[in-house]
C-alpha cells in the first residue's frame, strides 16, 4: 500500500495488520481531508490481501474531537456544499462499517459528535483509561451522532448524553459492555493488537463472511437473520479453509489458511 500521499492519517501495516492513526492536531478533529484519506485508505484495505485487521486510533491526547467547525466554513460556501459534506461524513463511517477486515477501535482520549459516529461505525472498542464518548453539540447549536450512539447506549443514558452533553468515561464505557477492555493509557494499543492479531490468525475468508454477515442481520428479524446465518454458514463449510480447519483440529495443530 502506498501512503505517501496522506497527510492526516498515519498507516503502518505488520503481520497482517494495519493500524491506521488520526494526525490531525491539535485534536484530530474530522476534516475534509481527514475523512477523505480515513474512507480512501478503508477501500483499499478491503480489497489487501495482507491486511487481516484494522486497529483505529489517533495521535496525541484526544481521539476525534467530531466535525472540524473551524474548516466547515471554507467547505460550505455555496448552494450544493451543505448536502455535498454531509454526504462525504455518512460515506466515511460507512466506510469503516463496510470494510471487509474488522475494525478495532483503540480509543486513547475523548470521541465526540462524529468522533463517536466513528467508534460506534468500529467492530471492536478497546478504551483508554482516559477515553470518553459524547455528544456536545447541544452546546454549539448542531445536531448528530445519536444515531450510532444508539448501538452503543441504553435508551435513558443516551437522552442524557443528547440533551446535556454528558460525556461516557472509560470505565464506564467498559462496565456498560461498549468496550471490551479498559486499560492504562500505556497499554492501550499492545491490548488492541492482541485482540487485532488473534482475527489474523483466523482464517480470512471466514472472518470476511462473518463481518458481512453481522452486518446483514443486525436489521433483521430473528427469523430472516437466523436463516441468512444459515446459508453463510453452508458457504463458509464449501471453503479450503474449512477443510483446513477441520483438519487441524482433528490433528490437533496450528491450521494453515489460505484464503479460499
Amino acid at each position: 500500500m502506498n501512503t505517501d500521499h496522506l497527510t492526516q492519517l498515519n498507516v503502518t501495516i505488520q503481520d497482517g495488520v494495519a493500524v491506521l492513526e488520526f494526525n490531525f492536531p491539535p485534536v484530530n478533529a474530522l476534516s475534509r481531508v481527514l475523512s477523505d484519506e480515513l474512507t480512501s485508505t478503508l477501500d483499499i484495505i478491503s480489497e489487501t490481501d495482507e491486511v487481516r485487521a484494522v486497529i483505529l486510533t489517533a495521535a496525541g491526547k484526544v481521539f476525534c474531537a467530531g466535525a472540524d467547525l473551524k474548516g466547515r466554513s471554507e467547505i460550505i460556501k455555496g448552494p450544493g456544499d451543505l448536502p455535498a459534506h454531509s454526504r462525504r461524513t455518512r460515506e466515511c463511517f460507512h466506510a469503516i462499517r463496510e470494510c471487509t477486515k474488522p475494525v478495532i477501535a483503540a480509543v486513547n482520549g475523548a470521541a465526540l459528535g462524529a468522533g463517536l459516529a466513528i467508534v460506534a461505525s468500529c467492530d471492536i472498542v478497546v478504551a483508554s483509561e482516559k477515553a470518553s464518548l459524547g455528544l456536545p453539540e447541544i452546546d454549539v447549536g448542531l445536531m448528530g451522532g445519536a444515531s450510532h450512539a444508539m448501538r452503543l447506549f441504553p435508551h435513558s443514558l443516551l437522552r442524557r448524553m443528547v440533551f446535556t452533553g454528558y460525556r461516557v468515561a472509560g470505565p464506564e464505557l467498559y462496565n456498560l459492555g461498549v468496550a471490551v477492555a479498559c486499560v492504562p493509557p500505556e497499554e492501550l494499543l499492545a491490548t488492541a493488537r492482541g485482540i487485532a492479531d488473534t482475527v489474523a490468525a483466523k482464517s480470512p475468508l471466514a472472518v470476511r463472511l462473518s463481518k458481512q454477515t453481522l452486518n446483514a442481520i443486525e436489521d433483521m428479524s430473528l427469523r430472516d437473520g437466523y436463516r441468512y446465518e444459515q446459508d453463510m454458514t453452508a458457504a463458509i463449510a464449501r471453503t479450503e479453509d474449512a477443510r483446513e480447519a477441520q483438519r487441524a483440529f482433528l490433528e490437533k495443530r496450528a491450521p494453515v489458511f489460505v484464503g479460499r
